[in-house]
């Protein structure tokens, strides 16, 4: 049981529990009963060990106690009450009037001493009297025990808090700081004591910092935040960012009786400084991805045409030049399509490398999408800059990359804008740049060009190409001739390969190399495509049902078309169209289509073998393929490039290349057609070698419909030609 605790006025009449222990029974009696007069709860007890026994199982305000009784006396039941109930009071009525005794009983705990024979008067009021001492004590003890659970939970919060607490002197010195500085920074809280606040805080912030506190309008209500970044503690003295909190206090409002934490000095500013980092980091992260490109590392789009305007602005003001370059990467993609993507990505990242060693300080090198980069010079003094910054880009790139196993080689065409020469806005150079690289493309790759106003009419003239093109299709200006494959034995005619022509209506009959790249670069190849072999398929499709049952009609299929999901279902319906029979076509695809996608590629050539289609590899010999995948497709014929055949006159190598691949397509049991036949040399050589057709204008060039339905079925078929 707990004692229940009594709290009144001084003065106000109190009821309480009290113990009267005496061995005499009148006397306890009549004591008892003058208690109980006054609405006190009184319980008897008649010597001292009875007393002991009630002490065990109740608990008492008040105990008046006779100090002689037998066996147990006063002083026993006193030091009991003093362990048991340490709250209650003690009142000693006794006869025993010694100093010795009363002194004794006084040091025992008792609050006052009541000599027998008693005045009960006298008596009341020394009880109410101890009553109202105990009740004092009682309340003093609970607002003790209260304020030092508050001290206790203050403590625990401040030192729980996730944010460093801080209280600095009038000096910016550290008086309190709590416990989560030493986890956050390093510190033990004696370090910082007595210190300024400026000794954590970094460089960088000490102006910002030290003003904070000494700001305008500064105060509870409105509180001064700001970030700023301290510094850790070690020899590395690494830096964190912290949003700090904080504002000025009344002295009188922060005692300083606490010696554990806090500096002797007076406390003038109160603070928290909360940990925000990882926030920081993040938005650096966020920031970073959204100007830079993330495999690079290198500078975005947006953030190169954020520093080009810039430099404009700056070039502008102080009459000064700067140039925009726009890199390409020649052969990148055959390496990106061979060797699959995560080499092309880790081809990217070296030649980043490469490329930022070549600039100077203050140059700005972006990734501007695929395989293309861009750089801004900005102040420079002539074109030569940009020239020896141009020529070092291209010879850092020539040495080959190594690729775990593989060794490649890329080289890089820039074009360059020069401000104000080229254009005086950030989209003008950049454009014209770009159109530079470009004539460096159509020129052979590998170099550079400075741009120049007649390129503006060469793109001029390439935009109204493109709308001719498209109204091309529309008009049915495409024309389809035909080069004659004739058999190296035999002396005839046994396949035609389809060539497109443009009968344009002003520049008169165009070839594939004036019209097909554009075609490409605009996606109109395949539209294209498959008008040549809706017209093809009509011409040779009806001369095969006029006798000529065993023709081939060769066609050239564009990487968009091959590449599509529904060819195969596509090109047999346009069969159908036409009543064309499988086996009299075939299909020329280069190696570089087919390793770009092998085994989907393959897929679609084995289904349409199946069905008849000959399959025949165009300009072998100058792709990136293995040959060990050759014998693996279903090819029927291999066409020798005219390279080759060209460089048969030229000398023994190049002829040793011919017979290579002429012994591998008997070995294979393949079909050979050497492409590019012009002179008798080269028609002697071929056939002692075994080649099965040959084509080229040995026997006359491409020609339309109307000449080659006269030579068909003749021998010899160069005379027919003619």
């Amino acid at each position: 049981m707990t004692p229940v605790s009594i709290e009144k006025t001084p003065g106000e009449r109190q009821a309480a529990r009290i113990l009267v222990v005496d061995d005499d029974p009148r006397l306890l009696k009549s004591l008892s009963s003058l208690l109980k007069q006054e609405g006190h709860d009184v319980t008897e007890a008649e010597g001292g060990r009875a007393a002991l026994r009630v002490i065990k199982d109740h608990t008492f305000d008040l105990a008046m106690l006779d100090l002689r009784m037998p066996e147990v006396d006063g002083f026993d039941v006193m030091e009991k009450l003093s362990s048991a109930q340490a709250d209650c009071g003690v009142i000693v009525v006794s006869g025993e009037s010694s100093f010795a005794a009363v002194s004794r009983a006084l040091r025992r705990g008792a609050l006052d001493y009541i000599r027998k024979p008693f005045d009960p008067e006298e008596l009341l009021a020394t009880v109410h009297n101890v009553l109202s001492k105990c009740s004092l004590i009682r309340a003093h003890e609970h607002v003790s025990m209260r304020l030092e659970k508050s001290e206790e939970l203050h403590r625990y919060i401040v030192n729980s808090s996730p944010d460093i607490v801080f209280m600095l002197d009038e000096r910016g010195r550290f008086c309190f700081v709590n416990s989560k500085v030493e986890s956050l920074l390093g510190y033990q809280q004696s370090e910082l004591l007595g210190r300024h606040f400026r000794q954590i805080l970094d460089n960088r912030d000490l102006a910002r910092g030290t003003y904070a506190l000494t700001g305008p309008n500064i105060s509870a209500h409105n509180p001064r935040t700001l970030e700023v970044r301290l510094k850790t503690r070690g020899s590395r003295k690494a830096t964190r960012h912290f949003e700090i909190t904080a504002f000025p206090i009344s002295p009188e409002t922060w005692p300083q009786d606490d010696g554990e934490i806090s500096h002797r000095s007076e406390a003038r500013y109160y603070g928290t400084a909360r940990d925000v980092t990882e926030r920081k980091e993040a938005e650096a992260f966020i920031n970073f991805q959204a100007y830079h490109d993330l495999l690079t590392r290198l500078p975005n789009r947006a953030l190169f045409k954020d520093r080009l305007d810039l430099a404009i602005t700056h070039a502008r003001r102080s009459e000064q030049k700067l140039a925009v370059m726009f890199l390409d990467l020649d052969r990148f993609k055959v390496i990106n399509d061979t060797l699959g993507h995560a080499m092309g990505d880790r081809l990217l990242q070296a030649v980043t490398h490469r490329l930022e060693q070549c600039l100077r300080k203050g140059d700005t090198l972006s990734r501007f999408g695929g395989d293309e980069f861009t750089l801004l010079l900005p102040s420079i003094h002539s074109h030569e800059d940009a020239r020896q910054i141009s020529r070092k880009l291209i010879t850092a790139l020539r040495e080959p990359f190594q690729l775990g196993s593989h060794e490649v080689f890329v080289g890089v065409s820039i074009g360059i804008a020069i401000y104000p020469e080229a254009g005086d806005s950030m989209d003008q150079l950049i454009q014209n740049a770009d159109i530079a690289m470009y004539h460096v493309k159509a020129r052979g790759k590998d170099g550079y060009r400075f741009f120049s106003e007649t390129m503006s009419v060469d793109t001029a003239d390439r935009l109204n190409l493109e709308r001719d093109l498209r109204l091309a299709l529309d008009r049915d200006e495409l024309r389809v001739f035909y080069q004659p494959q004739v058999c190296s034995t035999t002396d005839r005619v046994v396949g035609l390969e389809a060539l497109v022509r443009w009968e344009h209506p002003e520049q008169g009959l165009l070839y594939p190399r004036d019209f097909l790249p554009l075609a490409e670069e605009t996606k109109l190849i395949g539209r294209l495509s498959e008008r040549v072999l809706d017209i093809a398929c009509r011409d040779v499709g009806q001369w095969i049902r006029d006798g000529h049952k065993d023709l081939r009609l060769a066609v050239n299929l564009s990487p968009l078309q091959v590449e599509h999901p529904r060819f195969v279902s596509t090109l047999m319906d346009q069969l159908r169209v036409h009543n064309f029979p499988p086996s009299n076509l075939e299909i020329e695809i280069t190696e570089n289509v087919i390793m770009k996608d092998l085994e989907h590629i393959s897929q679609k050539l084995r289904e349409l073998a199946n069905l008849g289609v000959r399959i025949a590899i165009d300009d072998f010999g100058t792709g990136y393929s293995s040959l060990n995948y050759i014998h693996r497709l279903p090819i029927h014929t291999l066409k020798v490039d005219q390279s080759f055949v060209k460089g048969i006159r030229s000398g023994e190598d190049e002829a040793c290349i011919v017979n290579a691949i002429v012994a591998m397509a008997h070995g294979l049991r393949l079909e050979i057609v050497a492409e590019g036949v012009e002179t008798d040399e080269q028609l002697a050589y071929l056939k002692n070698l075994g080649c099965h057709q040959v084509q080229g204008f040995y026997y006359g060039p491409a020609r339309p419909k109307e000449v080659i339905e006269k030579i068909l079925g003749q021998v010899p078929a160069r005379a027919a030609s003619f």
